[in-house]
């Protein structure tokens, strides 16, 4: 058993949206070092939790801690610098080129713009560094997601369907940035539809139905 703080813990929590609840009393923690896998049918409230745990959704009711803190509208602007989300939609401004939008990230995150060169060429898109984004196709803005990530470095990886879109020779790209989060003691946690992805990057898996937690498998 890990004596370290978890990297994320949420108890109770309660999301409405439009007075419909999404998620309901949901209990979770996320251990340093460890993928959680999140899986569900459309509408379980997957995507919903990935934005609570990235501070981008506040909960109706309920608890959520990030690094041991407790998350209020205080404390969630110092968690977020060390959250990175993966969404559906690239995190992209299409006029920008990918140099350009990865710059950007690092003047607004405080990182170094001098690895932008670098992580570009880590996920095989040094040649493309001057296209704009709009420009690109859809498994080259998930490669320049997955830059980002490595470029910033976060402490709490959050990857929703990161595998939609993305080439097959790219897909090993998905296993490394997992790792490198976890090598820092960080967590990460993946939703996909795909059962096998999800047994092959996972720690455990995390089932939700009706925005609770139905199933757990693994340790």
């Amino acid at each position: 058993m890990n004596d370290a703080l978890p990297v994320a813990r949420l108890a109770g929590v309660r999301v409405d949206l439009h007075q419909a609840p999404v998620l309901r009393d949901l209990d979770l923690c996320l251990e340093p070092g460890e993928v959680v896998g999140l899986m569900g049918a459309n509408g379980s409230g997957k995507s919903t939790l990935l934005s609570v745990l990235a501070t981008l959704v506040r909960p109706t009711a309920g608890t959520v801690e990030l690094f041991g803190r407790q998350i209020d509208a205080t404390s969630a602007r110092a968690a977020r610098l060390r959250v990175a989300l993966v969404g559906h939609s690239a995190a992209l401004y299409d006029r920008l080129t990918l140099e350009e939008n990865l710059r950007l990230v690092a003047r607004l995150t405080g990182r170094s713009r001098r690895r932008v060169p670098e992580v570009l060429a880590d996920v095989g898109l040094a040649r493309a560094a001057g296209r704009p984004a709009i420009a690109c196709s859809q498994g080259m803005r998930r490669r320049a997601e997955l830059a980002r990530v490595m470029l910033t470095e976060p402490d709490l990886l959050l990857l929703d369907e990161v595998h939609t879109g993305l080439d097959h020779d790219a897909a090993p790209l998905v296993g490394r940035v997992l790792a490198a989060v976890c090598a820092r003691s960080g967590a990460g946690v993946l939703v996909s539809h795909e059962a096998g992805r999800v047994s092959d990057l996972c720690d455990r898996t995390v089932g939700l139905r009706s925005g609770r937690v139905e199933t757990v498998v693994g340790r």
